[in-house]
């Protein structure tokens, strides 16, 4: 009976077979290979850069909107945030309309590590995608973009 509470009880988990794990430890890898080719040479620790690539395609987000976009924790976004406008890579500035608003832009010296680091990023993706055939990359970003709006279910 697969529906009898005690059954269930006595379930493990098989984490080299749950999803979210495999997802997790893959995603981690990928991460950790790009930050590797950014951290030493800009120092930047792998929620800065996404903060940074966040901004460098979408400018004038506010913090909540870049957690939002990562899936980062508020607070890890807005450590991140607070670093590089210290370093001078990311500017503040007031929203126009409601002044308890912050909007974040890359600056010139943010602009020029995020137009130095996308090259990198791009090939070391394409390194990794290339284990894929063309269908299968097809395949997999379609099984993405179904699997992504599924997890809207889980919020």
């Amino acid at each position: 009976m697969p529906s009898d509470p005690a059954r269930k009880a006595h379930r493990t988990l098989d984490l080299d077979h749950f999803l979210p794990y495999r997802l997790s430890v893959l995603s981690n890898r990928v991460s950790d290979a790009i930050a590797r080719e950014y951290s030493d040479r800009f120092g930047l620790s792998i929620p800065e850069w996404r903060v940074m690539a966040v901004l460098g395609g979408a400018p004038g987000l506010s913090a909540r909107d870049v957690a939002e976009r990562t899936a980062m924790d508020k607070v890890q976004v807005s450590r991140a945030v607070e670093s590089l406008v210290r370093a001078r890579r990311v500017a503040r500035t007031e929203d126009a309309e409601d002044g308890r608003i912050s909007r974040l832009a890359l600056t010139a010296k943010g602009r020029a590590i995020y137009d130095e680091v996308v090259p990198l990023a791009l090939h070391l993706e394409e390194t990794f995608l290339s284990a894929l055939k063309p269908e299968e990359r097809r395949q997999l970003d379609a099984l993405m973009e179904k699997l992504v709006r599924q997890s809207h279910l889980l919020s």
